[in-house]
């Protein structure tokens, strides 16, 4: 098993190319981290959470995690010795346009661009004073993809993950993988803690946010993920992330 590593978690901002990884680490303070360009997955052994670019992740100190890229990616990370959100798990935060606009400034180094006046610490703690305002107001949201802990559970989803577009029922995929559905329904709340159709759809909005990033229309992102048409895919990636797919794409 490689070595875990421990790194800083500093303030700035990192460029990662289209299908670029950041391998398992871990940071002493907290850390903000928010896709300015291109989607960014964070994983943790918990699961996975999706940033678009009205997305943030939160990722409390000394949590094990992994980046991964999907389009070419700019990597908006901001560290922080204190815990303004009181949360103690990653989650992921609405990013408004206000604080979209302050994460950028505050990790772009703006002032040290050619004719601009440097920075004084007096500026620089007022930015970030507001930039803490808007994070305690940021609503956590739903683009949390848990991990399976039990086998025949685990078995269920990696056969979706292998093909989102997988229409099975819980009971034809349960005879695949040596469960019925009464047992399959009971793991997805104990060790989901969700339903199986919510789980597909997460996992399918996931996957949507990966195919768009990569290019792909959104007609053929609706039918790679299993959508019964594209309007359908429209209506819930819209009512999930706030914006349609097609403004994701672009």
């Amino acid at each position: 098993m490689p070595e875990i590593r421990h790194s800083d978690a500093s303030t700035g901002i990192l460029p990662i190319p289209a299908g670029g990884e950041v391998d398992a680490h871990w940071h002493d303070q907290h850390q903000i981290v928010y896709a300015g360009q291109g989607v960014l997955s964070v994983t943790t052994d918990a699961g996975s959470w999706i940033a678009p670019a009205n997305r943030a992740i939160w990722i409390p100190a000394r949590t094990v995690h992994e980046h991964r890229a999907y389009g070419d990616t700019a990597l908006h990370t901001i560290g922080l010795t204190e815990n303004p959100l009181a949360l103690e798990e990653p989650s992921a935060l609405l990013v408004s346009p206000l604080l979209r606009e302050l994460i950028l400034t505050y990790t772009s180094g703006a002032d040290e661009e050619e004719g601009a006046a440097p920075a004084v610490p007096a500026e620089r703690a007022r930015l970030r004073g507001v930039l803490l305002d808007q994070l305690r107001r940021s609503s956590q949201l739903p683009t949390y993809l848990p991990t399976p802990r039990d086998p025949r559970l685990a078995a269920l989803c990696e056969l979706l993950h292998n093909d989102p577009a997988d229409n099975r029922t819980l009971t034809e995929l349960g005879a695949h993988v040596g469960a019925s559905e009464r047992t399959l329904s009971r793991l997805c709340r104990s060790d989901l803690g969700m339903t199986f159709p919510q789980w597909r759809t997460q996992l399918r909005l996931h996957t949507a946010l990966r195919l768009l990033a990569a290019g792909d229309s959104v007609t053929r992102v609706a039918h790679q993920t299993g959508w019964a048409s594209t309007s359908a895919f429209i209506d819930t990636f819209k009512r999930s992330f706030g914006h349609t797919p097609g403004a994701s794409r672009a």
